[in-house]
C-alpha cells in the first residue's frame, strides 16, 4: 500500500515475548488501524500471535500511568519529573548513607530483557548504587542455563540454542514452545517449524508431567514425574555412554571429562531410574536410541527443568547429551549464534560479564551471589530479618515479583514494612502499590528498539532494529532516561557537590541515548566494519534502510574459538556439577521406591500463548473467553476425593493456601496438579481494572522459597507438595 498523507504503514518488531515476529502497523493520523504479521519480515516471515495486539492496547491503556505519583495518608498524587527524581535520589542516598549500600536492594523484572535502553543504562546505575542485594526474575527462571554455561563454556550467555531448522530428532523437555513461542530458543511460528521437522522425515518427542500444546502436536508424549528429569537424562547417557561408544565427533579434541561422565552414568540405567520417574525402561531406552540415531539431534529443555530442585543438574545433561552424540555445535544439533550486536564479545560496558559465582552469600540463608545477584527467593527474608545488612529500601525496574516469585504472599508483607520504595513501572500493581514513588516510562510504541538479548538467542542470525512509532509527549521521559538521571542524581551526591567531569559525560551520554552506542555496538560486531572494512559491514544506518530486518544466515559451526573458558575446551564435567549429582543420589535411593505422602499431589505451572507473566492481563483482547487460571487434576485423583469438574477447591501448600476452580482433565498425570503462572490480581490497591475483573489465584502464593535448586539458588517452583480438598462452601461431589 502506498501511504498517504492520511494513512502511513510502520514496521516493527514485536518485543513482548522472545519469538521477535515482524509487525506492520497501519495507521490514519496517529490512529493504529491494524497490526498484522509482516510477510516481508526477514525472520518471521508474516508470523505472529495474539500478543502482537496487545501493543496498541498498551498505548492506549487508561490505567497506565503516565505522570510520576507520589503515595500520601490520603492516596495517590501527581508529582513533577524534578520532584521525583530528586526525592528518589535523596531517599536512597540517605539509607545507603545510615544503613550501608547494602540496605538498598534492586529487583530487575523480565520486560528489562526486552527494552534496549535498559540493558544499556542499567548496569550503570547499578554500579553507582554498589549494592549486593541486586535480585532479578534470571533467578525464577533461566539461572540454571546462566551457570551451566559459565561453568561448561566460559560465558553465561553462551547458550546452546537447538537448531531446528534443521534438526531431524527434538526431544523437549519441561518445555512448551507452542505457548511460550520458544524460550531461550527465539523462534517465530514454532508451530510451522516442528512440523517441518516431521515432514522432512524427522520426529518431535516430549517429556513433561503435562500433555501440552507442543506434545499435542509431537509424534510422541511421555509423561515424567515432576523433579525427576536429572534421572531421566543420567539413564539416556547411560544408554549413550555406556551401552553403546560416546562418539562426540569433530570436537573430541576439544572436550574434557568425557570418562568422567560415563562414570557418572554408569550407576543410572534405565531400570535403576524407572521407578522415580515413572518412564518405563522400554521408553527410556527407546528415545535413547532413536536420539543417537538420527543425522541431527538436539534435546532441549526450559522451565519445568530450571525450575525444579535438580534445575542446574538437567541443563548440565543436556549439554553433556547432545555434546557426547557428536550434536553440540553441528547442523541440526545445539549450536551457538553469532549475534551483530555481540553480547559475548561485544562493550563490556553492558555489564553482561562471563559470570562468577559465590563471591558473596545473602546475610539470612547464606544463599550463593551468581553474576551479581542473589536469588530472588531470598529478598523477602532479606527485608523481614532484622540486624545489620537488613534491607531497608527497594527500587524495582519493570517486575511485579509479587506475583513471580515465590512465596509471594511473604514478599507483599515485606514490602509493606520497607522505608522507602521507588518502582520504575507504568502501572500500578500488585507490588508497585507499596511504593512510594512510581516513575513511568513510556510504552512501547513510543520507544525505538532493538532486540539485544534475543538475537543473541535466535535459530538463526538476524539483526533488526525499530524506529519509534510515536513521539513521546513533552512530559514523557524513556526508561533510560529515568536510570541516566538517577544515576547522575547519586553520583553527585555521593560527591557532595556536581562534578564538572560527572556532569558532561551525564551531558555527553544523554546526547548519545540508545542509537549511538547501538550503533556503535553493530560496528564492532562480527558483522560490523570492524571485521569486514571492504563491505563496510553492518551499522545502524543500514538497519534503518531495511525496515524487514536483515537476514544475516543460519547458525555455524563456531567452536572452538567461541568459547570463552581460559584453555578453550569445552569442561564437560565441571566439578561443582559432578559433586552435586549425590544430592540427586540422596533424593532418589536406589534402592527406594517414590515416597509419596497420603493425598499429597505435586503442583506444576504452566503458561498459555495469550499470556506473559503477568503484565499483559490488562488487555481485555487477551484474557477474554473461558478462564484459564483454574486447576488441573486428573480424573483419578479427582475422584478419589470427590471433586467434579468446575468444583471449587482449596489448594494448600507450606506457605499458603488459595481457592480455586478445578479442571478435570487426562493432561495431566496421576499425581499431579498444575496452576497458572501470572494470575492473583484481587489485591487490593491496584489500578489494572480489567485484570481484577480476571483476577485469578497467584500459584506462587503456594510456591515455596526455601525449595531452591542448592546449586544456581533458582527458585524450585516445580513439584511443590500440595494437598487439595473440596472448598468449604461447597458440598461434596461423589465419586464415580
Amino acid at each position: 500500500m502506498t501511504a498517504s498523507a492520511e494513512s502511513r504503514v510502520h514496521f516493527r518488531t514485536c518485543n513482548l515475548c522472545e519469538a521477535m515476529c515482524g509487525l506492520r502497523i497501519e495507521l490514519e493520523g496517529n490512529r493504529i488501524t491494524s497490526i498484522r504479521g509482516d510477510e516481508e519480515d526477514t525472520f518471521s516471515r508474516g508470523h505472529i500471535c495474539p500478543k502482537a495486539l496487545a501493543l496498541k492496547d498498551l498505548y492506549e491503556d487508561p490505567d497506565r500511568l503516565r505522570h510520576p505519583m507520589r503515595r500520601t495518608a490520603s492516596g495517590w498524587e501527581q508529582v513533577s519529573w524534578e520532584d521525583a527524581l530528586e526525592e528518589t535520589a535523596r531517599r536512597l542516598h540517605a539509607t545507603q548513607k545510615e544503613h550501608g549500600r547494602d540496605a538498598v536492594a534492586v529487583y530487575l523484572g523480565n520486560p528489562n530483557v526486552h527494552n534496549t535502553g535498559n540493558i544499556m543504562f542499567g548496569p550503570e546505575l547499578l554500579r553507582t548504587l554498589r549494592s549486593r542485594n541486586r535480585y532479578s526474575a534470571t533467578s525464577v527462571d533461566q539461572l540454571p542455563h546462566q551457570l551451566v554455561a559459565y561453568l561448561m563454556f566460559g560465558h553465561q550467555l553462551l547458550v546452546p540454542i537447538p537448531d531446528i531448522d534443521r534438526t531431524r530428532y527434538m526431544l523437549v523437555m519441561g518445555a512448551n514452545p507452542l505457548a511460550s513461542n520458544g524460550s531461550l530458543m527465539t523462534a517465530p511460528d514454532v508451530r510451522a517449524r516442528l512440523r517441518a521437522i516431521q515432514q522432512r522425515g524427522g520426529r518431535v518427542v516430549v517429556v513433561d508431567p503435562r500433555r501440552t500444546e507442543t506434545a499435542g502436536i509431537a509424534d510422541s508424549h511421555v509423561f515424567i514425574r515432576p523433579g525427576t528429569d536429572a534421572l531421566a537424562l543420567l539413564a539416556l547417557l547411560h544408554v549413550a555412554l555406556v551401552e553403546t561408544t560416546p562418539r562426540p565427533g569433530p570436537l573430541a579434541a576439544h572436550v574434557d571429562g568425557l570418562d568422567t561422565v560415563r562414570e557418572l552414568a554408569r550407576e543410572f540405567t534405565p531400570e535403576r531410574v524407572a521407578p522415580h520417574t515413572g518412564v518405563p525402561t522400554d521408553v527410556l531406552r527407546g528415545i535413547a536410541r532413536d536420539f543417537l540415531a538420527a543425522d541431527g539431534a538436539v534435546c532441549y529443555g526450559r522451565m519445568g527443568l530450571s525450575t525444579q530442585p535438580f534445575g542446574s543438574l538437567c541443563q548440565w545433561l543436556i549439554n553433556v547429551l547432545n555434546t557426547v552424540t557428536g550434536n553440540l555445535d553441528r547442523e541440526g544439533g545445539a549450536m551457538f549464534t553469532l549475534p551483530a550486536f555481540d553480547i559475548i564479545g561485544g562493550p563490556k560496558a553492558l555489564g553482561l560479564g562471563r559470570g562468577s559465582i559465590g563471591r558473596w552469600k545473602s546475610r539470612v540463608r547464606g544463599l550463593p551471589e551468581f553474576g551479581g545477584e542473589l536469588p530472588s527467593a531470598a529478598l523477602a527474608e532479606e527485608i523481614l530479618t532484622p540486624g545489620e545488612g537488613r534491607v531497608r529500601a527497594l527500587l524495582t525496574l519493570a517486575g511485579n515479583p509479587v506475583l513471580s516469585t515465590p512465596n509471594g504472599s511473604q514478599l507483599d508483607k515485606a514490602l509493606g514494612g520497607l522505608d522507602f520504595m521507588v518502582s520504575i513501572d507504568p502501572y500500578l500493581n500488585e507490588t508497585t502499590r507499596h511504593a512510594h514513588l512510581i516513575l513511568p516510562p513510556v510504552s512501547p510504541l513510543e520507544r525505538s528498539h532493538y532486540d539485544i538479548a534475543f538475537h543473541a538467542l535466535a535459530v538463526r542470525n538476524t539483526a533488526k532494529y525499530s524506529p519509534a512509532l510515536f513521539e513521546p509527549g513533552p512530559d514523557a521521559r524513556h526508561d533510560w532516561q529515568i536510570l541516566l538521571s538517577l544515576q547522575h542524581r547519586l553520583e553527585t551526591l555521593r560527591k557532595g557537590r556536581p562534578s564538572l567531569r560527572s556532569t558532561l559525560k551525564y551531558q555527553a551520554v544523554s546526547r548519545l541515548g540508545p542509537e549511538r552506542l547501538l550503533d556503535l555496538g553493530l560496528r564492532l560486531g562480527p558483522h560490523g566494519a570492524r571485521f569486514h572494512p571492504l563491505k563496510q559491514g553492518l551499522t545502524l544506518a543500514k538497519l534503518r534502510a531495511a525496515p524487514h530486518g536483515v537476514d544475516l544466515g543460519p547458525l555455524k559451526p563456531c567452536l572452538p574459538h567461541r568459547l570463552q573458558t581460559k584453555d578453550r575446551r569445552v569442561h564437560l564435567a565441571p566439578e561443582q556439577l559432578v559433586a552435586d549429582v549425590q544430592r540427586l543420589r540422596e533424593r532418589f535411593p536406589e534402592s527406594a521406591t517414590p515416597e509419596v505422602r497420603d493425598g499429597e499431589l505435586l503442583l506444576i505451572g504452566r503458561r498459555h500463548l495469550r499470556d506473559n507473566n503477568s503484565w499483559l492481563h490488562n488487555v481485555s483482547g487477551l484474557v477474554k473467553g473461558k478462564p484459564r487460571c483454574t486447576l488441573m487434576m486428573h480424573p483419578e485423583d479427582a475422584a478419589r476425593r470427590g471433586l467434579a469438574d468446575g468444583a471449587e477447591v482449596t489448594v494448600t501448600s507450606r506457605v499458603g493456601a488459595v481457592t480455586v476452580a478445578v479442571a478435570v482433565t487426562d493432561d495431566v498425570m496421576p499425581g499431579v496438579v498444575s496452576l497458572p503462572h501470572g494470575y492473583g490480581h484481587g489485591r487490593q490497591g491496584t489500578r489494572l481494572k480489567v485484570a481484577a475483573e480476571h483476577a485469578g489465584v497467584s500459584v506462587n502464593d503456594l510456591t515455596d522459597d526455601r525449595a531452591l535448586d542448592a546449586l544456581s539458588g533458582n527458585a524450585a517452583f516445580s513439584a511443590t507438595p500440595v494437598q487439595v480438598r473440596l472448598a468449604a462452601r461447597e458440598s461434596a461431589t461423589p465419586a464415580a
